[in-house]
């Protein structure tokens, strides 16, 4: 495994609205691991997400993607190799699931029909299913999200509660798929399923009220 660190947090704290919601988190994560952030809500794991993606900033700290510090209203500067799947992944409801990646390429134009056959049948769906998003199971939708998020062949692929609401059934399905997934990108997935995680992931990160308690 490379020792090469894909992103960084380095002595991260988080306000909002005078409130502490992070403080003082320092870890790391290499290229080939799978990370999970494991807490109750509450804990600042969305937060941790937010700031890894780029969304939102520390109130103090660095954060580094591929040694390039992330800083505020520098657009050349946010995260351009990251794929975030969110809780609930939203789509058009009267289109197909290749439709809907279809139209969300045309966004950047560099992406081909055939990546998103492609992308499509690695998360396990069929790609020449013409049924409408809103026909798709709880599971054919996370799935669809995750592929969303593969789109740009990210170099780092983040999951928020990736089965949340799930059947166990469903659950399964996709914890399959993350399986697979981690053997060709660096992942992290923030969860509070503490057995997901441990099945998972290569390292856990621990957080309780908005700090991390453990990593290893």
């Amino acid at each position: 495994m490379s020792s090469e660190a894909i992103l960084r947090f380095e002595n991260i704290s988080k306000n909002i609205n005078r409130t502490e919601i992070l403080k003082n988190i320092n870890f790391k994560v290499e290229r080939g691991e799978v990370v999970g952030i494991i807490g109750k809500n509450g804990s600042g794991k969305t937060t941790l997400l937010k700031l890894a993606s780029g969304l939102s900033y520390p109130t103090k700290g660095e954060i580094y993607f591929f040694d390039k510090k992330l800083e505020p209203g520098f657009v050349g500067r946010l995260p351009q190799n990251i794929g975030v799947l969110i809780e609930t992944p939203s789509f058009i409801s009267n289109l197909s699931g290749f439709d809907n990646l279809y139209y969300l390429s045309k966004i950047r134009n560099i992406i081909s029909k055939d990546d998103i056959t492609e992308t499509i049948e690695k998360v396990g769906l069929d790609s020449n299913n013409k049924n409408p998003f809103k026909t798709y199971s709880l599971g054919m939708k996370q799935r669809l999200g995750i592929a969303q998020a593969l789109l740009n062949e990210p170099k780092l692929l983040i999951c928020d509660e990736p089965t949340s609401a799930l059947d166990p059934i469903s659950t399964s399905k996709v914890e399959e798929l993350m399986a697979t997934l981690k053997n060709q990108y660096t992942i992290v997935i923030v969860t509070h399923n503490m057995q997901q995680a441990s099945r998972i992931a290569d390292y856990t990160a621990f957080f309780l009220v908005g700090e991390m308690v453990e990593y290893g």
